[in-house]
């Protein structure tokens, strides 16, 4: 189990990191669909950013000591659903054309889900 936990753990960081960054920076297209399409303010995109890169770095850590990568997964899976709520919110979901991007938040808090599992299960 410490191999799928060490895997997702891994994929998930890759993944908040490189959704983070954009955001820390508010440079790209999810900056600008963050402010202009679900109203996110600049401060809280750049919080959202800095959040997903703490919990990058802490569910690589977690790899080594897994309270930390439980801790982290968790709160990406709360950065996940308010990113839910705001595209419910925005009608992203009933949009075919805004409903790609509007699934990743789902399917990355599921990993997440999988990741806190695992992560449990090797404890």
């Amino acid at each position: 189990m410490f191999i799928a936990a060490a895997v997702l753990s891994a994929l998930l960081a890759f993944a908040a990191l490189g959704a983070g960054i954009p955001k820390i920076t508010l440079k790209g297209s999810v900056p600008e669909l963050l402010q202009e399409h679900l109203g996110v303010s600049a401060s809280l995109t750049r919080l959202i950013g800095v959040a997903e890169a703490a919990a990058a770095v802490g569910l690589v850590a977690g790899i080594f000591w897994h309270p930390l990568g439980i801790a982290a997964a968790a709160g990406l899976v709360i950065v996940f659903a308010g990113a839910v709520v705001y595209h419910g919110r925005a009608g992203d979901y009933a949009d075919p054309k805004a409903r790609g991007g509007a699934i990743g938040p789902i399917v990355l808090g599921l990993v997440a889900l999988a990741a806190i599992a695992t992560s449990a299960l090797t404890i």
